[in-house]
């Protein structure tokens, strides 16, 4: 199968040179000719690593199955084992599809466990030789599942770039105390979207890939720009809807409702794909904390950037720049619409898309926001009365889903472990919250009876290596040294 630029058709490649380069030329995104069809009967009874492979093989054409088989394997088994695509009742007709029992406690290990060996294998394929050097702009979890897959691998140096003080202090410490030769960690500040644009803005600047390529170094991307980052997050819709099937929790064929925490969009367009590819999924409910951007936009069909940035309790989502939007346009609308969308959203800071994009856009998406409060009381409703306990995050999608209910069963994405977040969790149950993140993990623990993950509990036991703060405009040089 052929990808090509979300901003110019005629630029293909495969899939190797789409993950090895991570941005098309220039600036657009890769996405795929035509979408494999699934086969829901052969692939409903498979392991998880299996279903991997399956969903993998349409999209990749150009590994071999091979190299498919034993990656899924190598990336799933030990490190999620029976956990993996671990969907569990809340209450009646709705479900949370857990996507934290990875080594980084966040959904964003699904991808990063697997993409560091679609890299070095895509790498070995296309007889590159150079270094790849690994950029990425996070606001919390990416940075350190990037960096806990990439961490260590020969022929690969990763440099993270995420926001100072827009991080919960957990996340912060993943990062700051990686390990490894090969990685290099910085603080930016102001916020995400000023690290994801510094960094985009370095894979567009001819001199330092010049610069670089006289040093034997190439730019990559391990954010969900990456095609890589992308594909293995179809799977696990793909296994939870079997799963539910399975327990009789939806008739085979009827369809489900997904609701998804979302910032960047690469994990509900995860979903998108995976209905293209035949899952019958309904509705994909986008939900949204108080940096309500992409709410606003699947109302009206305008995008607008111009406005307010918030810190919020869900920091992950506090995004107002969401890339892989810019996938779905490319696919209901085409590449030149998109091309002036782009340029118009550079320029002005907004766009608007036509009519017939915006019904194409409503017919599969619904959308809701939350705000802090709204998503403190979710944590304590579903706690008191599911006995269920969920991070900030998936407490935004909680109450985005409740208002988006339909006869369909709806499922949750649980993107974080709620130890990540300890403090706010601990402040929306009610309980006094500790000045430490990690004496509010203990208390939380005390609260609930629930246990924190031992590599988060560990953190505060490990050495910091890195705490450089820099301007946004110093990502550049920071990518040439």
């Amino acid at each position: 199968m052929k990808l090509y630029s979300t901003r110019d058709p005629q630029k293909t490649v495969n899939a190797a040179e789409a993950i090895v380069r991570g941005l098309a030329p220039g600036g657009g995104l890769y996405i795929p000719e035509n979408f494999p069809k699934a086969d829901l009967e052969g692939w409903k009874s498979l392991s998880y690593p299996e279903l991997t492979e399956k969903v993998l093989a349409g999209f990749l054409t150009d590994y071999s199955p091979e190299f498919l088989k034993s990656a899924a394997q190598a990336a799933y088994g030990p490190a999620f084992g029976e956990n993996a695509g671990k969907t569990v009742k809340v209450q009646d007709g709705l479900y949370a599809l857990e996507l934290w029992h990875g080594p980084t406690c966040a959904f964003k290990d699904y991808a990063l466990q697997l993409m560091p060996r679609l890299l070095v294998e895509g790498k070995r394929s296309l007889q590159r030789t150079e270094t790849t050097r690994i950029l990425v702009a996070t606001s919390g979890d990416t940075g350190k599942a990037a960096l806990a897959g990439y961490a260590g691998l020969d022929g690969i140096e990763i440099q993270v770039f995420y926001p100072n003080a827009g991080t919960s202090e957990i996340q912060r410490l993943q990062m700051a105390t990686q390990t490894g030769d090969n990685v290099r960690v910085y603080a930016v500040s102001g916020n995400f979207d000023d690290a994801q644009t510094g960094v985009k803005r370095v894979f567009g600047d001819a001199d330092v890939a010049k610069g670089l390529a006289a040093r034997g170094i190439c730019l990559s991307s391990a954010n969900s720009i990456n095609f890589g980052r992308l594909v293995p997050q179809i799977v696990y819709y793909f296994y939870s809807y079997f799963r539910l099937a399975e327990e009789g929790a939806v008739q085979w064929g009827d369809p489900v409702d997904f609701c998804v925490p979302t910032g960047n969009f690469g994990d509900i367009l995860a979903g998108w794909y995976a209905k293209q590819m035949g899952l019958p999924v309904g509705r994909l409910v986008c939900a949204s904390n108080k940096n309500n951007v992409l709410t606003d936009f699947i109302t009206t069909g305008h995008y607008d950037a111009r406005r307010e940035f918030y810190k919020t309790t869900s920091p992950s989502m506090d995004i107002l720049i969401s890339s892989n939007l810019e996938r779905l346009l490319a696919h209901l609308a085409g590449p030149g619409k998109v091309r002036q969308w782009m340029a118009d959203l550079f320029a002005t800071g907004s766009y608007t898309v036509d009519a017939d994009t915006l019904a194409a856009l409503q017919k599969d998406f619904a959308c809701g926001c939350a705000s802090d409060a709204d998503g403190a009381q979710e944590i304590r409703s579903r706690f008191e009365e599911d006995h269920y306990l969920c991070d900030t995050h998936t407490a935004v999608a909680f109450h985005v889903a409740e208002r988006c209910r339909t006869d369909a069963p709806m499922v949750v994405l649980s993107t974080a472990s709620p130890f990540k977040f300890p403090r706010d969790v601990l402040a929306a149950l009610g309980r006094e919250v500790p000045d430490s993140d990690f004496d509010a993990m203990r208390a939380l623990t005390e609260a609930t009876g629930c246990e924190a993950p031992r590599s988060l509990s560990a953190l505060d036991s490990l050495p910091v290596r890195f705490t450089e703060v820099i301007r946004p405009e110093d990502i550049r040089t920071a990518a040439l040294n």
